[in-house]
């Protein structure tokens, strides 16, 4: 057997991409009994021998952020008294990302807090996907694979044959200037940043356009995430009101909670492509534009590649 001593196991997150992710590898999903008590208490059961074995425990932290996250410890707990030989979260979206800094008084930096809480319950390393910040990597006294989803989502891109002529690639604002360039790296196309100004704490400003030109163009924009929809929603309709002959919209991550699908579908936007890094349920489904790209055989290439202690940077250079 090619991975005699790996063992994948999906907590219930996002069921789907760990059985994707255990068919890419060509093995079979750990059994593992997953219950809520009557008072909401976790309960589980891992149903076969793990002692000794390196063991991937798929769990995103996706909503409900809470129940997620306790039920990652949980199961590495489990794994941990199971004598694993070596136990990775497998986390292709960490939540609690965004509370990575005191940006004001007697707040928490919750990042740190969730990265304590999974090296203390027993991980020994950690797998993710476009880190809202990448220096959270730094926040675990363990090993982080870092992966990321832009050569599969620009992959999509270069599928719909877009001129480079043609194309504009749009910062949704300032803050991510560097992901954009890195699609403009391999799209080809031009650069655009939309102004993004905080007017309150609860309130942004998006109006003008930094470089271009976009009217009469096919315009992309990327984010890492879409949550409530708002900032992106807010950059798209900048964007349409500049000219741009068709709008795409890529993220890493469709959170989309709140007011997210609706946003989403009165925009002007041709297509939202994203990934399946959390589970997208019945809402996005009512998305018609929405295309969804697969990331089970890049977190299945990862998960080959720490097994046998080879290179994972390699997935990316």
């Amino acid at each position: 057997m090619m991975y005699e001593h790996l063992t994948v196991i999906g907590g219930r997150a996002h069921p789907e991409l760990a059985r994707e992710i255990a068919q890419y590898l060509g093995v079979d999903l750990g059994r593992v009994d997953l219950w809520n008590f009557p008072d909401g208490e976790i309960g589980l059961k891992i149903l076969e021998n793990i002692r000794g074995r390196d063991v991937f425990l798929v769990q995103p932290t996706c909503p409900s952020a809470n129940e997620t996250l306790m039920e990652l410890l949980l199961l590495i707990d489990a794994c941990k008294r199971a004598s694993a030989a070596r136990i990775t979260a497998v986390m292709p979206y960490f939540g609690y990302a965004r509370q990575d800094r005191k940006d004001s008084g007697r707040v928490p930096i919750t990042a740190k807090l969730v990265a304590n809480l999974i090296t203390t319950a027993g991980a020994d390393r950690v797998l993710t996907m476009d880190l809202h910040a990448a220096q959270i990597q730094g926040f675990f006294d363990l090993p982080v694979d870092h992966l990321y989803a832009s050569p599969f989502l620009d992959q999509y891109f270069i599928g719909l044959e877009i001129p480079s002529a043609d194309m504009v690639i749009v910062s949704p604002d300032e803050g991510s200037i560097k992901r954009t360039l890195q699609h403009c790296e391999h799209l080809h196309g031009s650069l655009a940043i939309v102004d993004k100004r905080r007017t309150s704490a609860t309130e942004t400003q998006q109006a003008n356009i930094i470089g271009g030109p976009i009217a009469g163009k096919t315009a992309l924009l990327f984010d890492d995430m879409i949550t409530t929809g708002g900032s992106i929603v807010g950059a798209v309709n900048v964007v349409h009101r500049h000219g741009a002959k068709k709008i795409y919209v890529g993220a890493s991550h469709a959170v989309f909670v709140g007011q997210a699908i609706a946003l989403l579908k009165a925009a002007p936007i041709d297509e939202i492509v994203v990934t399946n890094s959390v589970p997208l349920g019945d809402k996005a489904q009512s998305l018609p534009n929405l295309r969804v790209v697969s990331i089970a055989p890049l977190l299945g290439e990862a998960i080959k590649r720490i097994h046998r202690n080879e290179s994972v940077s390699y997935l990316f250079e």
